[in-house]
Parts: structure tokens; C-alpha cells; sequence
């Protein structure tokens, strides 16, 4: 174990730096359980959904961040140490004001939308210093360890932001582990306000720390001059050829469009909550999931590593469009799964459990293939930004149609005032308290999950016989022709 031991502190510093970066990350992703615990409406939480949008758009800005910087401060420290204190800022000013932002019977979506869109904005321009930074922190032999530190640190805080805090949150989860019978509490450990200022301070005093000790190596003046004049326009200039390539828009195209028909799946989990499972529970399913996360790209990787890796993402789309009937079936079920006590069956979370495992073979198969073609058509003389260039928009090939599927499930939904006196037939959210003041009761007769699982699959079916052929005959294309002109 002594192969790391001259950069164990760098090591363990670039873990620390990972971990901070999901906080939020974790943070943002319960978020959407909580507001659906307050029966918070579709489109609020498609608005909510952008927060998550600046990773997969960090490129836009990554040239800046790579190229721009105070040569006294560093190059990466121009960037680490006011994103982290601006993150440290807002999680502190949060923690003050999220009474009134998430208190009430309707939370303020559109400001708790700003501050975790800035929060994950700075996350992801803190991930890019930091990736830079991994690669002359560590010693050329150890270098390799930077993956391991991102993987390793992004999923740890990610897991502390999401499932712990979830868990701590929980007033039942507390009370059946961690409290006695005589000591039930109405809350949990703790609360949103308190677990980001605990974050907030410890991302003010490591930022406070990592700006007065630690030192990047110095640039010599040539390299800098070079990089700050040249080095941010010539990025976007290659970029914009990429992207102007035949057969890469063709790919882009591709990427944006192949997952249309798996929008529906964002909405599961805020429809089961709907049916009564807890967050907290829902959190937790992370845990036995993590190992199989962890093991499946390895076992993929071995049939993707071939010449023809889309053949594996065209299957996976098959298999997985349909899930989408599975998913939408599954939530239509559980209601009648419920228990007396309103609780549910162990058995019914075991074939949650399945159903999530197998549904994860075919969302990663799906990652590791684009990754493998990604790979295989970079071009080696500018591979760093040919692949990040490809990665993002894969990304966002999966974010809009998420959003997307979000902000039209309440206008696809139909809702009826049934009984009492009243003359409605429509109970919209501002009629509900009309119909139930006259006696009736609102009941929806249409729910627009299930309308946006039949249209995803439709779509999924067409995407696949209008862009199949296209493409497998990508993969033969000549390795020539997916070269950059210089």
C-alpha cells in the first residue's frame, strides 16, 4: 500500500473536495421528495427539475474555468475558493430562510429553484477546477487515483445528501431506530434548515483552509500567457467544427432523442409516494442498488469493448421501453398492497427491489455503450474535448425529456367534483376547495403518468424504427470520417 503513500494528502484532500461537491448534488435530488410530500403540483417540479441541469451543461462554460484565472491566487483556486464560499453562502442564508421558502401549504418552488440551480452551478464549475487540479496535484504514477477520488467522493456525499439525509429527516425512521418507544418525536434528527447549516460551515472553513495551505504548482509565464489569451477561444472554435462534423450531428441527434420514450420513469417515484410509501423508504432502496451500480459497467464493458458497442444501446432501449408499462402498471398496483396500519409488505419492496435492479442493467447498458462509441470515434489528437463534448449531450438527451414529462403530467390529468350541490364538473387545484365546501369530493378520472407511459412507449417504438439503421450504419462509418479538420 505504499504505491500512494508520497500523495496521501492530496489523495485524501481530492476525496474531501468529491464529497463537498455532492452535498448539494444528494441535497437537490430530496428535494423533490419533500415538496411531494406536500402534495406540491407536476409542473412546480418540472421547474424544480433544472436545478440538475449545470452538470450536464458544464461544458459550455468549462473552457472559461480551464483557461481564465489570477495568476497569484492559482490557476484552480481562481475558481475553487469563491465557488465554494458562494455554496457555503446560499447553504448558510438557507438555513435561515427555508421556513418560509418550505413552510406553508404551498412551498416557494421558483426561489428554492434559484438557489439550487446557483448551488449545483457552482458544483459543477468547482468539479471542473478540481478534475484540473487532480492532474498536477497528484504525482504522474498516481494520477490514474483522480477517477477513483470523483466516483468515490460524488457518490459518498451524494449518498449523505440524499438517503442520510432523507433517513435523519424521517420522524418514523427515527422513532423505530433510533429512538425508544417512550421518546417518539413528531420530527426527525434533523431537519433541512439545520443539515445545511452544518454543510455551510464545514464548506466555509475547508474552502478558509484549503486557500491559506495549500499550493498549486507554479506556471511558468510563457504557459500562462498562452492558456488565458488562446487557449478559451481556440476550445470553442473546436468545439463548433466537432459539432459541424456530418456524421457527429448525426450522432448529437441521436443522443438528444434516444430516451424520449423513457420520460415517464421520473415520475415514479413521485407517484409512489403519492400511493403512500414514504421517502425515507424509497431513499434507502439506494443502498442495495449501490453494489450492482458499481459491478455493472464492469460486466457490460466486456460486450461493448467490441467494434459494434450500439448494437448493445439499441437492444438496452428495447428491453427498457418496456419498463415503462412495468413502472406504470407497478404504481397503478400499489394502493392495493397498502396494509390496515398503512404500511406495506416487505415482499412488495423486494419486487420494488427487482424491478429496480433489472431495470439498472438496461439504463447502464445503455451508459457504458455510448461511453464505449464515444471512445472509440474521439479523435485521439483532441480526445479530452471531443469525448466531453459528447458526454454533454448525452446528458442532456436525458434531462429534457425528464423536465419535459414533469410539466405536462397536471395538464394531462383530469380531475371530476363528484356529489355535493355544486355545479362543477372540472375540480382544478383552485376549484378543489369549492367542490368540498358543497359536499362533493374530487376524484381523478384521467391521471396523466399513465397517459405520458402509453405516449413514451409510442414513441420510444417510432424512435427506434426512425433511427435504428441510422444508427448501426454510424458504426461503419470510416474512423477517418469522424476526425476534426486542423
Amino acid at each position: 500500500m505504499h504505491w500512494w503513500y508520497e500523495d496521501r494528502s492530496s489523495v485524501l484532500l481530492l476525496l474531501f473536495l468529491y464529497v463537498l461537491q455532492g452535498i448539494p448534488l444528494g441535497l437537490a435530488g430530496s428535494i423533490p421528495m419533500l415538496l411531494a410530500s406536500k402534495s406540491v403540483d407536476y409542473k412546480q417540479q418540472a421547474l424544480f427539475s433544472f436545478v440538475f441541469w449545470p452538470f450536464s451543461i458544464k461544458l459550455l462554460w468549462a473552457p472559461i474555468v480551464d483557461g481564465a484565472y489570477i495568476q497569484s491566487i492559482g490557476r484552480r483556486k481562481t475558481w475553487l475558493v469563491p465557488t465554494q464560499y458562494v455554496i457555503g453562502t446560499i447553504m448558510f442564508i438557507l438555513s435561515y430562510k427555508l421556513d418560509a421558502i418550505m413552510g406553508g401549504p404551498e412551498p416557494d418552488v421558483w426561489n428554492l429553484t434559484v438557489c439550487f440551480f446557483i448551488l449545483n452551478f457552482c458544483a459543477a464549475t468547482q468539479d471542473i477546477a478540481v478534475d484540473g487540479w487532480a492532474l498536477t496535484m497528484l504525482s504522474k504514477k498516481n494520477v490514474g487515483l483522480a477517477s477513483t477520488c470523483n466516483s468515490v467522493g460524488q457518490t459518498a456525499g451524494y449518498f449523505l445528501g440524499y438517503v442520510v439525509f432523507l433517513a435523519l429527516e424521517s420522524a418514523d425512521f427515527c422513532n423505530k431506530y433510533f429512538r425508544s418507544a417512550d421518546s417518539h418525536k413528531e420530527e426527525g434528527l434533523v431537519n433541512l434548515s439545520g443539515f445545511m447549516y452544518f454543510w455551510a460551515i464545514v464548506f466555509i472553513i475547508t474552502t478558509t483552509l484549503v486557500m491559506i495551505f495549500k499550493k498549486e504548482d507554479a506556471q511558468n509565464t510563457s504557459e500562462i500567457n498562452d492558456t488565458a489569451s488562446k487557449g478559451v477561444v481556440s476550445t470553442y472554435k473546436l468545439l463548433f467544427k466537432i459539432i459541424c462534423l456530418p456524421n457527429v450531428l448525426q450522432y448529437v441527434v441521436i443522443l438528444l432523442t434516444a430516451k424520449i420514450g423513457f420520460a415517464s420513469e421520473s415520475i415514479v417515484a413521485l407517484k409512489l409516494i403519492e400511493c403512500g410509501i414514504h421517502k425515507e423508504t424509497l431513499a434507502l432502496l439506494a443502498i442495495p442498488l449501490t453494489p450492482l451500480q458499481i459491478a455493472l459497467p464492469v460486466i457490460i464493458a466486456k460486450y461493448t469493448s467490441g467494434p459494434r458497442p450500439l448494437d448493445i444501446f439499441l437492444k438496452a432501449i428495447r428491453y427498457r421501453l418496456i419498463f415503462t408499462l412495468l413502472f406504470a402498471a407497478f404504481v397503478h398496483y400499489t394502493p392495493s398492497f397498502k396494509l390496515e396500519d398503512g404500511t406495506f409488505p416487505y415482499y412488495y419492496f423486494a419486487a420494488v427491489l427487482i424491478m429496480y435492479c433489472f431495470h439498472q442493467v438496461t439504463l447502464y447498458s445503455m451508459f457504458v455503450a455510448v461511453m464505449a462509441f464515444n471512445a472509440k470515434i474521439s479523435d485521439p489528437h483532441i480526445g479530452g474535448t471531443y469525448m466531453t463534448l459528447l458526454n454533454t449531450v448525452a446528458n442532456l438527451g436525458g434531462n429534457w425529456p425528464s423536465t419535459l414529462a414533469l410539466w405536462y403530467v397536471d395538464a394531462l390529468t383530469t380531475t371530476n367534483c363528484v356529489g355535493g350541490t355544486s355545479n362543477l364538473v372540472y375540480c382544478s387545484k383552485e376549484d378543489k376547495a369549492v367542490c368540498e365546501t358543497a359536499g362533493g369530493l374530487c376524484v381523478t378520472t384521467v391521471d396523466g403518468y399513465y397517459v405520458e407511459a402509453v405516449l413514451c412507449l409510442i414513441l420510444g417504438i417510432l424512435w427506434l424504427i426512425w433511427k435504428s439503421d441510422s444508427t448501426r450504419k454510424l458504426q461503419n462509418v470510416d474512423p477517418e470520417r469522424w476526425r476534426c479538420p486542423r
